[in-house]
């Protein structure tokens, strides 16, 4: 009996969760129709074509409103002090916990609850229209508006700094999401693809043409903790578990987090650090994989500390889940004192001020941010540089051919954004990338583009802060600067070029 009555109200618990559910979708203003979505495609991707990564700042209200509600209805808010300036620049220094802070966020807030029941004929609270909960540490909300009128009037609040539509998605962008997911291990390495050295590793070719197994002659990356924000890592890829610690890898640790939700019931909690998609693998391979036995393959800086963070289920940043996953690790990455560099080989064509809050507050604790400048299939291979790498406080790569002078690989973006460049791709074989670790086992994987370019250039970044770890982080990307082809001068579209990993650790 006592058996019955529990699950009786465990049914009611689900049923009423339901009920809440559908209430906080409840109907929309009857007085307009949204803009069909191939019509607000149109307008975005001719954003894009004059001005790079999408911005929702450049929406009239009825654009907003209609990409609101042709997704999940989910916006992030950025909330402000009226006349505090420089907020990018003093976000790692503010507390949103103060009285003043907590006053502006919950007057944003009351509105949005009191509009949202007024025009609905709903009775929700905050929490309901809240799945993510609330953010502790920078100035944003992510909540659910269904009204065209709310939205017109938080953006006419002095408060409010950005109203992004996090969850709307244009389907061809949807389509490549996937496109870095396909790992398989490589059984057939060309033997000129790799070098064997000791204990028992390979080191890939590409690795060659930044001097990156010379710089090992100095340091290889010790006392360094590298973040990785991608998609986790493989609990069955032993280099990233019980073997991270092996051979000439030693005295070292990897950190298995996950801010990702992929469950939209008030109780979710973060899925979990574990890979499912390979791509985190392969860059974590890359940044810190052991120089130890079996015949795996290396990483660029063998001897760092790993922080692998599983912010998102694939390469691209889509939809408010993925989002609000990114933001939160970027977040805890940069709140840790032992995180020198951040590794991001994921991106967007839409400019998300959560994201960015982030970006600057890891930015302002002094953190090095290397992004992904972008890999493309036909539909926005012209977008140029993508998002986060275009932002200023980034350090933006991509991925080039073995050849001079420098040409982009098939399908990596360029433009004046880009920073750095790294050799992933041989000339007379686009199959032929570089190689890292695949989901288990020792036999290597392949993996190109600009996101092995980064967690290359990252490891290189990690190897000069290991010369001397209380270098500031504009002393170090100075001195990456230095070793860099072009320096002074500065290509449009490579930046300062490649690396001589070697020449930088000196």
């Amino acid at each position: 009996m006592q058996l019955k009555s529990l699950l009786n109200l465990l049914i009611l618990a689900l049923l009423l969760g339901a009920c809440s559910k559908i209430e906080i979708n409840g109907p929309l203003e009857p007085e307009q129709d949204p803009i069909p979505k191939a019509e607000l495609n149109a307008f975005i991707i001719d954003q894009l074509h004059k001005t790079g990564p999408f911005n929702w700042s450049q929406a009239s209200d009825e654009q907003l409103w209609s990409a609101v509600v042709q997704s999940d209805s989910m916006i992030a808010i950025g909330y402000t002090l009226e006349n505090l300036p420089n907020l990018d620049e003093t976000i790692h220094l503010i507390d949103i916990q103060k009285e003043e802070w907590q006053k502006v966020k919950n007057n944003i807030l009351d509105y949005i609850v009191s509009e949202t029941n007024r025009l609905n004929g709903s009775n929700v609270t905050a929490e309901d229209l809240m799945p993510f909960g609330q953010e502790e540490r920078l100035p944003f909300l992510m909540i659910k508006v269904h009204n065209a009128s709310i939205l017109s009037g938080l953006r006419q609040m002095p408060s409010v700094r950005y109203l992004d539509a996090v969850g709307y998605v244009i389907e061809e962008v949807a389509d490549r999401s996937t496109a870095g997911c396909d790992v398989q291990p490589d059984n057939n390495i060309p033997a000129a693809d790799y070098t064997t050295v000791s204990p028992n590793v390979k080191v890939p070719w590409n690795f060659y043409n930044a001097n990156i197994p010379d710089a090992w002659n100095t340091t290889s990356g010790d006392g360094i903790t590298i973040a990785l924000i991608d998609t986790g890592t493989s609990p069955n890829q032993s280099k990233l578990g019980s073997a991270f610690n092996s051979g000439q890898s030693q005295g070292r640790f990897i950190d298995r987090e996950g801010t990702y939700v992929s469950s939209w019931w008030w109780w979710a909690s973060p899925d979990g650090p574990d890979d499912k998609c390979g791509h985190g693998t392969q860059m974590s391979g890359l940044l810190a994989a052991p120089r130890g036995y079996g015949g795996s393959s290396v990483g660029v800086a063998y001897n760092s500390d790993l922080l692998a963070i599983r912010g998102t289920s694939d390469v691209v940043i889509l939809g408010s889940r993925e989002v609000n996953g990114v933001s939160d690790a970027v977040e805890m990455a940069g709140s840790r004192s032992d995180v020198k560099v951040l590794s991001m080989s994921i991106g967007t064509i839409f400019s998300f001020g959560s994201i960015s809050d982030a970006i600057n507050y890891a930015y302002g604790q002094g953190k090095m941010i290397v992004a992904a400048a972008g890999t493309s299939t036909w539909f926005t291979s012209w977008v140029g540089v993508i998002f986060p790498a275009s932002m200023s406080n980034t350090v933006a790569v991509t991925g080039v051919r073995e050849q001079t002078p420098l040409v982009k690989c098939n399908s990596c973006h360029s433009g004046s954004a880009v920073d750095f460049v790294a050799v992933m791709q041989r000339d007379n074989d686009d199959s032929r990338t570089s190689l890292t670790l695949a989901m288990s086992g020792n036999t290597p994987a392949r993996v190109g583009g600009s996101s092995c370019a980064t967690a290359m250039t990252a490891g290189i970044a990690a190897l000069v802060w290991s010369t001397n770890p209380n270098q500031s982080r504009s002393q170090v990307l100075q001195r990456m600067k230095n070793a860099s082809q072009f320096y002074p001068a500065r290509d449009n579209q490579f930046g300062w070029g490649k690396i001589d990993a070697n020449l930088a650790v000196q």
